[in-house]
């Protein structure tokens, strides 16, 4: 049985209709996402689905006891819990046995009642322990720390916590519950990239059921395995994560064309029938042909292009108002002839990214540089530099000093050491995070005008309608637009600038799937050179020539040639090297303790008891030698060469000593426990 059943769902409000014909079902287990644009009401839709909003039309089904963990885009806490006592509310019960426990503890002291208490406490203790009676507050602090919370945090009241950590102190509650079903709208907003990374993990390992919307392509490739689409009118599926779910997408879109070229071409060929023989002598077959086309026309009419084409009237006719009498021969013609392709792709930016002119080949560089402000070092960074051509994404969480190295490209806050050299014949465009390059009082075509004075109103109209500003929205002051909208303006505006260098700092962030695709082949295809400050993997890895990474623990920018899989799949060999380094030292000292705590036989001065004390010296020679190796190449697998094969090679160096030590060590654990 599913956890939730919705049928034909629709929403309006008056006069405005949101979505209709909305079915679905969700799994035990499942991993699904919700895709669309902007306003398309995917929010609406997950409120609707956990019970805080009634359908205008449809039905939802819930199984019976079914729980739910429901998180909005921003947590409206009313709460005067610290951010640990708002954790510790998923544990209720385990803390009522806890008190119960601690109570038995107390009567098990006296006699009379001592017996009936311990048969009780026996009891109690094995349901609490098997319900993570003594690790939930390790479970807490786990899931705390994973969404980016510092210790120093947990006793923080809620209401002094940001938005953006209140929405995590919600998300770690949610987690912590383990309701039946997790219904998540934009979980990664208020994260960074470690904290992401976190949370795919946990929820592949999820018991529950999950339906995420998201902005985040990557984290969809990893964390779901069905995609819904939703559309006004309709919700289609698709099996597979988000990657699978554009080429699907395409191939359908694909079919739908090669259909209606088809039926086009039919409808042509019949029209051209009725032309050459409405006055001739077939004339009936013509007119009864003529009253079938101007019965499926209107059907067109009545239900839309997309639902008539590739059907026959038989299927449509149950839908469609049949015409009282036929349409004239010309007027069918006209409206064959004006027929055009189904809107089955959604409204998307028309960007064109251009440079004016050629830059040097060095882009830029630098030397000795320090980033921060006066009494504050960010970061150091090694010489760095950037090619024509290349593309840079700097990641690092939130806080690191990404923006401030932008802004010290952009000379707007010097460096506290060093320099930053720029190449020649740069022209730079920065888009800006907070939109900062945005006037408030302006209206959309003021901020246009101001940077385009040559454009007439009409051409401003026109220019802006391909960022899909219609109407009167063109004529909306700066300060009234939502964050999406904001972002598509500067993206305009950058649009217009022909910069050969672009500095663009979370060009993403508040753009919805469908632009973000635009936006990603835009850039794909720009002839220039980028530097990308992006939590959005998918964008980093599909353009990113080199890593440059803020590691914040070290104060360090560290530079990393290749692609952000490359990028992954290095940090992940570094990690099992720690790992296998960690378990070497740990299984080192755990035979150590084991044979000094053995009982030990009368040493014997044989040749075979003296070879065995050889061989032993040997060993041990070996096994320091080969700890000393992997200690090295640790090292350098924290600071790796720029080029990704020497990386390999020096990863699979790794893995050949490891083995080797893990070899000498089960020897080593023979001879030793023998003697």
């Amino acid at each position: 049985m599913s956890l939730i059943t919705a049928s034909n769902l629709a929403k309006s409000y008056d006069p405005v209709d949101i979505f209709s014909g909305v079915t679905l079902s969700i799994p035990h287990r499942a991993r699904m996402a919700i895709v669309g644009p902007n306003g398309i009401g995917k929010t609406t839709l997950l409120r609707i689905l956990a019970g805080e909003e009634t359908p205008s039309e449809g039905q939802v089904h819930r199984a019976r006891s079914l729980t739910i963990g429901y998180l909005p885009q921003e947590a409206g806490f009313h709460s005067t819990h610290t951010l640990w006592e708002e954790c510790l509310t998923a544990f209720t019960d385990l803390i009522q046995q806890e008190g119960e426990l601690a109570r038995l503890e107390a009567l098990m002291s006296d006699p009379e009642q001592a017996e009936a208490a311990l048969e009780r406490y026996g009891k109690l203790q094995a349901r609490f322990e098997h319900q993570g009676g003594y690790i939930y507050p390790t479970r807490i602090q786990q899931v705390l720390s994973g969404l980016g919370f510092e210790a120093s945090e947990y006793e923080y009241p809620l209401t002094h916590l940001s938005g953006g950590q209140r929405t995590r102190a919600l998300l770690a509650r949610l987690l912590l519950s383990t309701p039946d079903l997790l219904i998540l709208d934009e979980p990664t907003n208020h994260l960074d990239i470690t904290a992401v990374e976190w949370l795919e993990e946990y929820l592949s390992e999820w018991e529950g059921a999950a339906l995420i919307v998201s902005h985040d392509r990557y984290f969809l490739d990893k964390v779901v395995n069905v995609i819904l689409e939703l559309s006004r009118d309709r919700m289609e599926t698709y099996r597979g994560n988000y990657s699978a779910y554009v080429q699907q997408r395409q191939e359908r879109w694909d079919l739908r064309q090669k259909i209606f070229e088809a039926e086009k071409e039919r409808l042509e060929k019949d029209m051209d029938y009725i032309r050459r023989n409405i006055s001739g002598q077939n004339v009936l077959q013509a007119k009864g042909r003529l009253r079938r086309l101007s019965r499926y026309l209107q059907a067109i009419e009545q239900l839309g292009l997309e639902a008539v084409v590739g059907k026959n009237w038989s299927e449509v006719s149950e839908d469609a108002t049949t015409t009282v009498s036929p349409l004239g021969v010309d007027e069918a013609t006209r409206r064959v002839h004006g027929l055009r392709s189904p809107t089955i792709r959604p409204p998307s930016l028309h960007l064109h990214l251009k440079s004016e002119q050629r830059s040097g080949n060095i882009i830029l560089r630098t030397e000795n540089l320090k980033i921060g402000y006066p009494g504050n070092v960010l970061f150091s960074a090694d010489d760095i530099e950037l090619r024509r051509l290349e593309t840079a994404a700097l990641i690092g969480p939130n806080g690191a000093g990404k923006t401030t190295f932008l802004k010290t490209i952009l000379e707007q806050v010097p460096p506290l050491e060093g320099e930053v050299i720029l190449g020649a014949s740069l022209q730079i465009g920065y888009f800006a995070q907070a939109h900062e390059g945005l006037n408030p009082e302006h209206t959309l075509v003021e901020e246009i005008d101001a940077l385009a004075p040559h454009m007439l109103l009409a051409e401003i109209r026109n220019y802006l309608a391909r960022f899909i500003f219609m109407g009167d929205d063109v004529f909306k002051k700066v300060e009234v637009l939502s964050g999406g909208e904001r972002g598509r303006l500067a993206l305009a505006k950058l649009a217009l600038s022909q910069a050969n260098l672009l500095l663009l700092d979370e060009p993403t962030n508040h753009l919805d799937i469908p632009s973000q695709e635009i936006l990603q082949e835009v850039l794909a295809e720009y002839q220039g050179t980028i530097l990308l400050v992006s939590h959005d993997r998918y964008l980093i890895d599909a353009l990113a020539t080199q890593i440059w990474e803020i590691d914040e623990r070290r104060g360090m920018l560290r530079v990393f040639k290749g692609t952000y899989s490359q990028y992954r799949a290095q940090k992940e060999t570094e990690r099992e090297a720690e790992r296998a380094l960690s378990e070497a030292r740990q299984r080192k000292t755990e035979i150590v303790s084991k044979g000094q705590t053995a009982t030990r036989p009368t040493r014997s001065t044989t040749t075979e008891e003296r070879r065995r004390r050889t061989r032993l010296k040997e060993v041990e020679e070996l096994i320091a030698s080969l700890e000393e190796h992997l200690a090295t190449l640790s090292r350098k697998l924290e600071a790796p060469p720029s080029d990704p094969a020497k990386v390999q090679r020096m990863g699979n160096e790794y893995v050949r000593v490891q083995g080797e030590l893990e070899e000498l060590l089960e020897e080593w654990e023979s001879l030793h426990t023998t003697s």
